[in-house]
């Protein structure tokens, strides 16, 4: 199921559900990357699913067994560093660092006041307005010199390309850096090869993050333009050589397809939408379809597993209700699951900006 997260973090109304391939991340002016001479197996992959059989509804029932331990709340923070800081909030906004640039962006959550000057905000290289066409760059006003659609940037030495997207984001979301972190811990200590699967990947940096940790990394998203930036990205940081596949495909049915031909995975981080469309018209509603998919992310662990990572975004729920259904998910497999919140810490108040919850099974 694409990604529907350029609307879920901005609650404007979304448009029409056009075909899903560009309402879940409509992107302007994309260049796409130039193929290889001999394509590798990293390369995008087309699902082709004309014997594949229809879906049956997936029965669940209670699993038995112990529930796993418990930790919550649990507050994973990002700090403002060399490649991202988040400098002032407030006002519905939020003024942000990313390498080179300032760029101000709408910020429903930031409902106290700007710390800094407006001379501070006035220095911004680049601001989201939202008062023209759904598409185009237009969205995007720049106070000194225009800019292009790309610029490069950096993640823990990881090079990829920030971008200016009609729809507010960047190509990058940074809370996810505590999540990242934690991923190549868990596979440097395994000492063993782990194979990783990434739903929703959007433009790639968990999968990059995997897999110079030494992982086999398989990416899903249902956004052929976002699989597109995904593997410039790759090439950006020099990791072309890595065993990383792109599969332009619905997360659910991907899913559903790897656990009949039995492909399992030792970490399976999933970031669904809180509503969206596959590339087929397939209808994605989150609390109507997160314990099916959560039931298949367990159907498709190895048998000695490290963890599963599930966050959510702009939902009106408590982390409370993800924590019971990952807890009742994984019982009987012992481990622990932890749940809370992704924040970011602000530079100039030092306030905490929330930005998703967040669940996790760890083995």
């Amino acid at each position: 199921m694409k990604s529907f997260r350029d609307k879920r973090r901005d609650n404007r109304p979304h448009p029409s559900a056009k075909g899903a391939a560009d309402v879940s991340r409509p992107r302007a002016g994309h260049v796409p990357a130039k193929p290889d001479a001999q394509p590798r197996e990293r390369h995008e992959a087309k699902v082709d699913d004309r014997s594949e059989p229809k879906s049956v509804p997936r029965v669940l029932a209670r699993r038995e067994g112990a529930l796993p331990s418990e930790q919550l709340p649990v507050i994973l923070e990002v700090a403002p560093n060399a490649d991202y800081a988040l400098l002032d909030s407030g006002a519905g906004q939020k003024l942000e660092q990313y390498g080179p640039y300032r760029i101000v962006r709408p910020e429903g959550q930031a409902i106290w006041q700007k710390a800094l000057s407006a001379k501070d905000w006035e220095r911004a290289d680049a601001i989201f307005t939202g008062d023209t066409d759904e598409e185009g760059i237009g969205r995007w006003r720049f106070p000194k010199t225009p800019l292009g659609e790309t610029w490069p940037m950096k993640h823990d030495g990881i090079d990829y390309l920030g971008r200016f997207t009609s729809f507010r984001h960047v190509g990058v979301f940074p809370e996810q850096a505590s999540h990242w972190d934690h991923m190549a811990g868990l596979i440097a200590a395994a000492k063993r090869p782990v194979k990783v699967l990434n739903l929703f990947g959007y433009t790639g940096l968990a999968s990059l993050v995997a897999a110079r940790a030494g992982a086999e990394v398989t990416h899903v998203d249902a956004s052929k333009k976002a699989i597109g930036w995904a593997r410039e990205n790759q090439e950006m940081a020099g990791l072309g050589s890595k065993p990383i596949r792109w599969i332009v495909d619905d997360a659910v049915k991907f899913a559903e397809r790897e656990e009949r031909r039995g492909s399992r995975y030792d970490i399976i981080l999933f970031d669904p939408p809180a509503y969206g469309r596959g590339p087929k018209g397939e209808v994605w509603q989150l609390f109507e379809d997160l314990p099916d998919l959560t039931d298949l992310c367990r159907a498709i662990l190895t048998p000695k597993p490290l963890a599963v990572v599930l966050t959510a975004y702009s939902i009106r729920a408590s982390f409370f209700a993800i924590h019971a259904l990952m807890r009742d998910t994984f019982a009987g497999m012992g481990g622990k699951i932890e749940s809370g919140e992704l924040i970011i810490r602000e530079k100039s108040a030092g306030r905490a900006l929330s930005t998703s919850l967040f669940s996790r099974w760890v083995a």
